[in-house]
C-alpha cells in the first residue's frame, strides 16, 4: 500500500482565535491517527497562482489512514472549533511507488 499525503494550504485566515482552537485540537487527531507532520509554517517562496499562507503537510500509511483522520471524531470537533475562521484547500494524495 503507497503512502498518502495530506496537504492543507490556507487560502485566507479570518481569526486568528479560531485558528489557535483548531490547531491546538488538529495537532493531536493527526497524531493520534498516525500522521507524521512533514512541513507546516509559511512557504519559503510561492510562483504562479501560489499563495504565501499557512500550509500543512502530514504524511500517512495510505489515502484511506489520511480520509479516515479526516473523518475522525477528533478532528471534526477541530473543524467545528475552526468554523469559519479560515479557508482552506484540502487535498490527499497516494505517494508514488
Amino acid at each position: 500500500m503507497a503512502k498518502a499525503y495530506w496537504i492543507n494550504t490556507f487560502r485566507s485566515i479570518k481569526d486568528e482565535e479560531k485558528l489557535a482552537a483548531y490547531v491546538e485540537l488538529a495537532g493531536p487527531a493527526m497524531r493520534a491517527a498516525g500522521g507524521r507532520f512533514l512541513a507546516r509554517g509559511l512557504p519559503a517562496r510561492a510562483f504562479e497562482s501560489g499563495i504565501v499562507e499557512r500550509t500543512t503537510l502530514i504524511e500517512f500509511d495510505s489515502v484511506d489512514a489520511a480520509v479516515a483522520a479526516y473523518d475522525s471524531p477528533a478532528y471534526q470537533q477541530a473543524l467545528r472549533v475552526l468554523d469559519d475562521g479560515a479557508e482552506r484547500d484540502l487535498r490527499i494524495i497516494e505517494a508514488v511507488s
